[in-house]
């Protein structure tokens, strides 16, 4: 039988069993941490709480910074209007913790028809039909993986924080938003990753059970920070909440594929179909898996199950292609070099004739709008490894998101034998046989 375990102070009334909190009858929105707070809070009223108790009994299984505090009683006295000096609810004692001042009377210690007069004024918090309904259209967006579709998911997201600004799940979904703009190059790389760490970390904030929150960081330590084990432990923290999230799945297969763990992270990847069937994402992932164990074969299969979900998919068409391309049926012209595939192929044989030149030729003139990653890859075809490893290093030192599948891609085939390879491994933190060194 549940323990009952409800006070009241001022106008509000705080029933612990129920974890609610209502202020003149209408129901007062907690983030998960800022309620724990205020019931160690109202339990100890009248008295000194230091910050390492607060620590010990809000987070007993986790080591964080007790600036961590100050964030949550900021949001808990915003809730409870208690933004004037001198406060009328929380204190803070200089370098010591926190004091709740209001008188508390424990309901349930009183007689039961002061208690249920009390207790009238507790409101149920209405769910908030409407926030899930935006975060449920973010998701879907999110998974088409395409830039007018990521477009859609960001605004639905937006949509959530506007209605509910202490919904985690919308800032750790648009956190991922962010993510895959930079991934696609949407938006700067560098800019983006900053905006989604930013967001990821207030989704956490907001609520470390959140297993969406546990993916968002865990998609920056990884996509952005090159974090293997950091990005591994978020990832994992990830799943153990919600053994069903594909998109957690999704990752997680990406990056042991990234380590070299190529079987493994197609597992993962199969996991994440199970649960999203119908997600060209999902698909083209796979297909991608393929096109790194240079079996182009199952490349076009998987890039065109994608396309049969989405036939406008860029990167899907640019996939069948560049494997294709792989296993020589056909060769690239000089009006598809300036293209994304271009960077699918780092042999020259996959060039018309003159096609290379052409391209190397645009490109130190500065004629072609490509990125230092793309010009390593075509120094590369052409065997120029000195230039090749001058722009691939270009590339390493701003992070550039294409070079997350360095250590297994077959574009880079070309490189892999010269011992510069294996130094531009290890500035990513990976060893020789793509398997992640230290975070």
């Amino acid at each position: 039988m549940m323990t009952l375990e409800r006070y009241a102070f001022d106008r509000c009334a705080l029933d612990v069993s129920e974890r609610r909190l209502s202020s003149a009858g209408r129901a007062v929105t907690l983030a998960p941490k800022a309620y724990d707070l205020l019931v160690a809070l109202v339990r100890h009223a009248g008295h000194l709480v230091t910050k390492g108790d607060l620590l010990e009994q809000v987070w007993p299984e986790c080591s964080v910074d007790e600036g961590i505090l100050a964030v949550h009683i900021s949001g808990l006295r915003k809730a409870l209007g208690d933004t004037e000096r001198p406060p009328r609810y929380i204190e803070t004692v200089q370098r010591s913790g926190y004091r709740f001042m209001a008188s508390v009377t424990r309901m349930d210690a009183v007689p039961p028809v002061a208690a249920h007069r009390l207790l009238e004024t507790v409101a149920v918090p209405p769910r908030r039909r409407d926030v899930s309904a935006h975060v449920g259209q973010g998701r879907s967006h999110a998974m088409l993986a395409s830039v007018v579709d990521l477009r859609k998911a960001e605004a639905a997201f937006r949509a959530a924080i506007d209605l509910d600004s202490t919904d985690a799940g919308a800032h750790a979904g648009l956190a991922l938003v962010y993510c895959s703009q930079a991934g696609l190059r949407i938006a700067a790389p560098a800019d983006a990753y900053t905006r989604a760490k930013a967001t990821a970390l207030r989704a956490l904030a907001l609520d470390d059970s959140c297993g969406e929150a546990h993916v968002a960081l865990g998609a920056v330590m990884f996509l952005s920070e090159w974090a293997w084990i950091a990005a591994e432990r978020s990832l994992l923290r990830a799943l153990a909440l919600n053994p069903d999230h594909a998109v957690a799945a999704l990752l997680y297969g990406r990056l042991l594929e990234a380590r070299g763990n190529m079987q493994e992270g197609l597992a993962m990847k199969l996991t994440a179909l199970e649960r999203e069937p119908f997600s060209p994402l999902v698909h083209l992932e796979i297909a991608m898996s393929y096109f790194n164990q240079r079996c182009y074969d199952g490349t076009i299969e998987w890039a065109e199950k994608t396309l049969r979900l989405d036939p406008h998919h860029s990167l899907a068409s640019e996939a069948r292609a560049g494997a294709s391309l792989a296993k020589g049926d056909g060769r690239l012209r000089k009006q598809d070099v300036s293209k994304p595939r271009a960077s699918l192929v780092g042999h020259a044989e996959s060039y018309g004739d003159g096609v290379l030149e052409h391209a190397l030729q645009r490109a130190r003139a500065g004629q072609l709008d490509v990125s230092a990653f793309h010009l390593a890859v075509l120094h590369g075809a052409a065997s120029d490894r000195d230039r090749a490893f001058r722009y691939l290093n270009q590339a390493i030192e701003s992070r550039d998101p294409g070079l997350l599948r360095l250590a297994v891609a077959p574009q880079w085939d070309n490189l892999r034998t010269d011992r510069r390879f294996n130094q531009c491994l290890a500035r990513m933190g990976l060893n020789d046989s793509g398997q992640g060194g230290a975070a």
